[in-house]
């Protein structure tokens, strides 16, 4: 027999490229499929599917849901990532033990300031002189049974001014008891409710510390101007000591917290913040 050569089909020859290049197209679309599967999880599965088969590569359907889920899915996309931004910029700080410790223990020497400070003010008497006690709120002297005759009325002991000048230094040692509260709630707020803001919230109440260690000093030193005829280092009674104490307690505490919350946290990381 006489065999005849089948000559080239250039038909056949394009139809075999385009197979090829249809083949390239799936793979790329499959991977870019893969790489936003995880974003894209309100497309419904038959939809899905449909634009992955590699039978539908081509039609203009497919290939326009195929770009509609790409979209969608890099909006998703810069949707969490917008979100994890905002998670970072409001998590709590992270704070070491040791700043934890001493934050807790500032909190407990003003708590303990306040304590020995209103004890003082409600007793009053800080001074026994020559046979009289001196007081915030009364003047008492001793009577001839050794019981102690007290009066409101401080202009009996003779003092030019005694009684003008004690109601204003039981005003301020009063009025820094109660600043001291509200600071005291401030501190104690910036550890409890730990955000972005409760450094300045903890700035804000040892501010309020030191507010009260000057009105708790100017009462103890009018106190001191008034009586410095009397004044004997022997006749200062208990109470006196106390808002003494308590004066220290509120200037130290005062200064250590702002100080402590300079340190742990500059100005210069808050500017770049």
């Amino acid at each position: 027999m006489q065999s005849s050569a089948r000559a080239p089909n250039p038909s056949a020859n394009y139809w075999h490229g385009w197979e090829e290049v249809m083949k390239d197209e799936a793979n790329i679309r499959r991977s870019a499929w893969i790489t936003f599967m995880d974003a894209n999880v309100n497309t419904p599965k038959e939809t899905l599917a449909g634009i992955c088969n590699p039978a539908s590569l081509g039609r203009p359907k497919q290939s326009a849901l195929l770009s509609s889920s790409l979209e969608g899915a890099e909006v998703s996309m810069t949707a969490i990532a917008v979100q994890a931004q905002h998670l970072v910029a409001h998590r709590r700080p992270k704070r070491s033990f040791f700043e934890t410790f001493i934050r807790s223990l500032i909190i407990l020497c003003v708590a303990i300031a306040i304590v020995l400070s209103s004890i003082s003010v409600c007793d009053g008497h800080w001074l026994f002189a020559k046979g009289k006690l001196f007081g915030l709120w009364h003047l008492c002297a001793i009577g001839n049974n050794s019981a102690l005759k007290c009066t409101t009325s401080l202009t009996l002991a003779n003092i030019s001014g005694l009684s003008v000048g004690m109601t204003l230094a039981r005003s301020m040692v009063s009025f820094a008891v109660v600043v001291a509260i509200f600071g005291l709630e401030l501190l104690m707020v910036s550890q409890v409710c730990e955000d972005i803001s409760s450094r300045k919230k903890w700035s804000m109440g040892s501010v309020l510390i030191l507010l009260s260690f000057l009105l708790s000093f100017s009462g103890v030193l009018s106190f001191l101007i008034l009586l410095r005829d009397y004044i004997t280092f022997m006749g200062f009674t208990l109470t006196y000591w106390c808002e003494f104490i308590a004066t220290f307690l509120f200037f130290l505490n005062g200064i250590s917290g702002l100080h402590l919350n300079t340190i742990t946290f500059p100005r210069n990381r808050m500017r770049k913040n």
